[in-house]
């Protein structure tokens, strides 16, 4: 780590004023060139801090720019891991209010629950796979705190990868006799399809974006709990949305799930 803590926890402050005001700020790697990879997750840990001391819960785990359309639409080239707490969480078919995000985009996502702990380093697919009780379709919105939406791999680490809130429904379906690598996504805004794609967008299988987020974890001296529900990463590039806009996600052999921005 090339930050102190005074600096982590001043960045930290920073980001998560930015996202409750609503407000967009310049990459924290402009003001601190040299942060590594260590700094950035110490920020986003700090930030989630924060959270929990006000009595915020954490309500999943996801991964991001696992796609190698969303690396491109990006411009970054790995995957990388955060969190989601219980006030990003929208029930099915519930509402987002736009006033509370920056410039919200939605991404089609295969959500995971897991029925056993999973852990690294050397997690693999079949692993996970053993270790997931459902999948569902899931929706993501993110809102980079970027002015932009523009980023580097560090500054976006920081911010939590982006993430701003989250849907998940149609019929909980067990992975067993289901391929994910060929399983069709199809999103649509206000009845109009605006993305398509299929499970083997994210990293060739879903299920790899979770076992690396488990070797991340891993790396620290962390595992993932029984229970945990995970995105597993956009399959396709993120779509705008603005108030008004109604999003509806159908997973082959899932059923579907939606929101609407108002």
């Amino acid at each position: 780590m090339t930050l102190d803590d005074l600096t982590i926890a001043s960045l930290a402050e920073r980001l998560e004023s930015c996202q409750l005001q609503h407000l967009e700020t310049h990459k924290i790697t402009e003001d601190y060139p040299s942060m590594d990879w260590e700094d950035a997750y110490a920020v986003q840990a700090a930030i989630l801090a924060r959270k929990l001391a006000r009595g915020r819960t954490v309500a999943g785990l996801k991964a991001g720019l696992t796609s190698h359309a969303k690396m491109k639409q990006m411009g970054v080239t790995s995957p990388v891991f955060g969190w989601m707490t219980d006030d990003y969480a929208v029930p099915h078919g519930g509402e987002v209010a736009t006033a509370a995000l920056i410039h919200p985009k939605v991404e089609p996502e295969i959500a995971f629950v897991l029925k056993k702990p999973l852990a690294g380093p050397g997690c693999h697919i079949a692993a996970v796979l053993e270790a997931t009780d459902f999948v569902l379709p899931g929706i993501e919105v993110i809102d980079s705190r970027y002015k932009d939406f523009k980023f580097d791999l560090k500054s976006v680490v920081a911010d939590n990868t982006s993430a701003a809130r989250f849907v998940v429904g149609g019929a909980p379906t067990p992975v067993a006799g289901l391929d994910l690598r060929t399983v069709g996504v199809v999103m649509e805004k206000n009845g109009v399809p605006v993305a398509f794609g299929a499970g083997a967008a994210v990293l060739g299988h879903p299920a790899t974006a979770i076992a690396e987020l488990a070797n991340h974890l891993g790396r620290r001296g962390q595992s993932i709990p029984a229970g945990t529900l995970i995105l597993s990463g956009g399959i396709t590039e993120a779509v705008p949305v603005q108030a008004g806009d109604h999003v509806s996600l159908h997973v082959q052999g899932m059923g579907s799930t939606s929101l609407r921005f108002v």
